[in-house]
This record gives structure tokens, C-alpha cells and sequence, in this order.
């Protein structure tokens, strides 16, 4: 298996002089394609920090982050955007979709920034929901679902265009006991049956009882790296 994430020496300093927090310090870490992986540890520990400078949402201090190939201090703001659209799937704890768009809708708007013509998207988005378990339920806006079922909307959309990886942050944070698990096991199976690449930002137990991998973070570094 080739890597799609590789950090090197990945640190992250907000602000300066006496008033600097080391979010991160000096982090190496691969990511191996077909990983189901979890950032695990307290709130603080950096996972965050260190999936938004995977996920090109932000750029380190210093160190060096690579994307399926790409460096990302080689790209310009352009760059690192196309990168996100064409490399990277999102999601987020907060299910982020457009409430005045339907299901299907949420889904087709990243494809319509790639240039996806409009038949196609609706066809994609139709099969990505069905993956999902949502077939039927195309055409319902965001306030009409529940929060499991947001947040399998918000992977599909995150999967359409089949990513070098996905990144969850806190995916089930926002959700009941049953729906964390149903988005839990939803994920483990297009891991399995897609080969999707997977690394999930949690402390919730259930989500690491199903890793294959836990990364373990204390403040800002790799305490631990086991694969089960």
C-alpha cells in the first residue's frame, strides 16, 4: 500500500512570544491508503489542528504535509484549493449542508464546482445516496432529516467523487447512541467495499472500538500508533 498522507515534522504555533501555543509539535505520521484510522485524545491534543492541515485548510509553521503526492508548500491558494475538491472528502461534526438544498442537491455542489455536467451529478448523487441508505429520500431538504440521517448525506457527498481520503472530524459528536453507531458502521463498510481511506478525528469510544488503527495525540504530538 502506497501512503496518501505523509507529514514530516508537522508543527503548528498560534500566536507569538510569550502568548505562542504549540498546537503541534514536530508531528510524522503516514497515512496508509485503505487505513481506517482515528485521531484519538483530549480535546486540546491537536487532533483537530492536525486534520485542518491535512485537509489543506490551514498550513504549519513549519514541516511538510503531502497529498497523494503533492507537497502542499508547493501550492499556491489555487492550488490547495483544487487539491481539496479533487483529493479530499470533509466531514464535519456539524454536518455542514446547505438547509435551502435538497439531499441530492448537497451532494451534485461539489461536482458542480468541478465542472461535472448536470446529468451526470444527478445520476452520481441518486447512487451515492443509495450507498448511503438513503434511496427515496433524494429530494428532502436537511430540516426534514434527522441528524444520522444529515450526516450520511454529508458522506456521501463527501464520497461522490472518490477522494484520495476522507476526513471526519468528530463525526458522531452531534449524534443519538444508535445513529453514531449506524454512521460508524456505514463508514467501516465503504472502507471495506470501496477501499475508501479513512481518518477520523474522535475521543468517542465507539468510534475507536471499530478503528483499525488508533493514533493516539497529547498535547500536539503522537503519543501512541497501534494498528489492531
Amino acid at each position: 500500500m502506497q501512503a496518501i498522507v505523509t507529514c514530516e515534522g508537522v508543527t503548528k504555533t498560534f500566536g507569538t512570544g510569550e502568548l505562542a501555543v504549540n498546537a503541534l509539535k514536530s508531528v510524522d505520521l503516514e497515512i496508509m491508503s485503505q487505513d481506517f484510522a482515528t485521531l484519538a485524545g483530549p480535546s486540546g491534543s491537536g487532533k483537530t489542528t492536525l486534520l485542518n492541515m491535512i485537509g489543506a485548510l490551514d498550513l504549519p509553521t513549519s514541516g511538510e504535509v503531502t497529498v497523494d503526492g503533492q507537497k502542499l508548500s508547493n501550492l499556491q491558494q489555487s492550488g490547495l484549493s483544487d487539491l481539496r475538491l479533487s483529493k479530499i472528502g470533509f466531514v464535519f461534526q456539524s454536518f455542514n449542508l446547505i438547509p435551502v438544498m435538497s439531499a441530492c442537491e448537497n451532494i451534485e455542489f461539489v461536482m458542480e464546482l468541478q465542472g461535472v455536467p448536470k446529468a451526470e451529478r444527478r445520476a452520481k448523487s441518486i447512487e451515492a445516496l443509495k450507498e448511503v441508505g438513503l434511496a427515496g429520500l433524494e429530494h428532502r431538504r436537511p430540516s426534514a432529516m434527522s441528524g444520522g440521517q444529515q450526516q450520511r448525506v454529508a458522506v456521501a457527498r463527501a464520497l461522490v467523487s472518490r477522494p484520495a481520503i476522507v476526513l471526519a472530524d468528530e463525526p458522531t459528536a452531534n449524534l443519538d447512541s444508535t445513529s453514531a453507531l449506524d454512521l460508524i458502521d456505514l463508514m467501516r463498510d465503504l472502507n471495506r467495499e470501496h477501499g475508501t481511506t479513512f481518518l477520523i478525528s474522535s475521543h468517542d469510544p465507539r468510534v475507536l472500538e471499530h478503528s483499525r488503527r488508533q493514533i493516539h495525540m497529547v498535547d500536539g504530538e503522537i503519543e501512541s500508533d497501534t494498528r489492531l
